[in-house]
């Protein structure tokens, strides 16, 4: 995994005239060394992108949907080249990385699926006016042009995929930008699309620096953005292009709700584990990792030696070990920068009851009480491996706990009450809530997204077709209804 992978353009392999390494932050060996496109190389495939639009919005449907299966069928058969080549880009541990494969899986066969009934058209007569007498309407909706897809390292084939597939399901044509930090499964998924016979142009891989990126985004001929990130950078594009459709989903600081009800021995074992495992799956750098622990006052005693214990029971090593629960960070940087968040929480007067240590790119699990409100660890996502529980009295408070965010992406609270869980998803301001697990549940094809800074749009593959789309109504005009 050491030799030099050339990047995709409109749908062949190309390579430029400056390169780059990707190397594995565990042990800092060179994964591999990947080549950057020219300014010459971006125009290219932006050119024939918007050039090879309304040939490919024309592509029969079976088309479309024979490219998808294509490459589920590919995804699966190279599942564990795939996984061991996220784990070595990433740092994910290696059963999280196989994971993250299978859900790639899934998100192409649902594109396919989806491609294969969209669109079918939704008729409405028009003569319920007089002046509508003998008309029907005709809605469909129609690519609204080529897309540019910015994905972020922490799931670098699965969210790529969330960029790709529903493009190809509608026949959008698609740019997709990898992070620099983990480009390797995107490139391979690369490999997969060339392997179909969707139109030349249709689909491009450009490892592109993010410091090139403006010129992408500020494209006229890309008028659909889809970005994954952190908010400052996603903000920033749409604010710089008012005039595109963009679809944001940004930060979170997930919050896990344990309310009254849920006191057995066995639901408090329950709630620990899944709070425990997801808050540090993939080192906790997933926007729905669970940050916030807020428990009910009645079961706060028993549920935080709970959770500390099955946080101190997760293993933290080698990636590549598929004992690992927890691998390091995606850089030395983003562990010293958790560190630098904790110390000062705990300066603060937080209370620290296990982890709190950096070796290198991997930080220990780590919980907290007492963290006081305007820590930064309160405020904003760490996207690492940390929680902290907060004590709260009753139904209300705890939600009013979780929507005291600037964030809004998912909740999750732990209630065998149904009235209660109907209460929640009125009462949170978030994008999804999860009834009985953590907020870190996400199934790829529900819609998926939030509110408030958490961003703009829903990916989830039907639901990121719609925002590719636009509706055109056709008029009939003279018929006998």
């Amino acid at each position: 995994m050491t030799s030099t992978h050339a990047f995709w353009l409109a749908g062949r392999q190309a390579t430029g005239e400056d390169s780059f390494d990707v190397t594995n932050s565990w042990d800092g060996r060179l994964v591999g060394t990947v080549s950057v496109p020219t300014d010459a190389q971006v125009e290219e495939a932006v050119a024939a992108a918007y050039a090879v639009r309304e040939e490919f919005a024309a592509t029969p449907a079976h088309v479309r949907a024979a490219a998808l299966d294509h490459v589920v069928r590919r995804l699966t058969e190279r599942t564990e080249e795939i996984a061991r080549l996220i784990s070595a880009e990433n740092g994910k541990p290696l059963k999280w990385a196989r994971g993250e494969v299978g859900r790639a899986v899934s998100v192409f066969r649902f594109a396919a699926e989806e491609a294969r009934r969209f669109n079918g058209g939704d008729a409405q007569r028009l003569d319920t006016d007089a002046g509508g007498t003998g008309r029907l309407g005709l809605t469909r909706r129609f690519p609204r042009g080529p897309v540019l897809g910015i994905a972020p390292f922490n799931f670098p084939l699965n969210l790529s995929a969330h960029k790709v597939a529903p493009a190809i399901a509608v026949g959008a044509p698609i740019i997709l930008k990898p992070a620099p930090a983990t480009p390797l499964s995107a490139l391979v998924l690369g490999e997969l699309l060339a392997e179909t016979d969707l139109p030349a142009g249709s689909w491009s891989v450009l490892t592109v620096p993010n410091d090139r990126m403006p010129a992408l985004v500020q494209d006229e001929r890309l008028p659909v953005i889809s970005f994954t990130g952190s908010g400052p950078v996603g903000y920033s594009i749409m604010e710089s292009v008012p005039r595109k459709h963009c679809t944001l989903e940004l930060g979170g600081n997930g919050a896990a709700v344990v309310l009254a009800d849920w006191s057995s021995d066995e639901d408090l074992d329950r709630a620990a584990s899944r709070i425990a495992t997801f808050s540090n799956y993939q080192g906790g750098q997933s926007c729905i990792s669970v940050q916030r622990v807020i428990a009910d006052d009645a079961v706060h005693d028993r549920l935080v030696p709970r959770i500390v214990a099955a946080v101190e029971a997760l293993a933290t090593g080698d990636p590549s070990d598929p004992a690992t629960d927890v691998g390091p960070l995606v850089s030395e940087d983003a562990a010293r920068r958790v560190g630098a968040w904790v110390d000062e929480a705990v300066a603060a007067g937080a209370t620290l009851l296990t982890g709190g240590t950096r070796e290198g790119a991997t930080y220990a699990p780590t919980v907290l009480t007492d963290v006081p409100e305007t820590a930064t660890i309160a405020c904003e996502e760490v996207f690492g491996p940390v929680l902290y529980i907060r004590r709260t009295r009753g139904e209300a408070e705890a939600f009013a706990a979780v929507n005291d965010s600037r964030y809004g992406l998912q909740a999750g609270v732990f209630t065998h009450d149904l009235q209660t869980a109907f209460r929640a998803h009125r009462a949170l301001e978030v994008g999804g809530v999860v009834i009985g697990d953590v907020p870190s549940y996400r199934a790829d094809q529900m819609p998926y997204g939030g509110a408030k800074e958490s961003g703009v749009g829903r990916e989830g593959v039907r639901y990121a077709m719609d925002d590719y789309t636009y509706e055109r109504v056709l008029v009939l005009t003279g018929l006998a209804l």
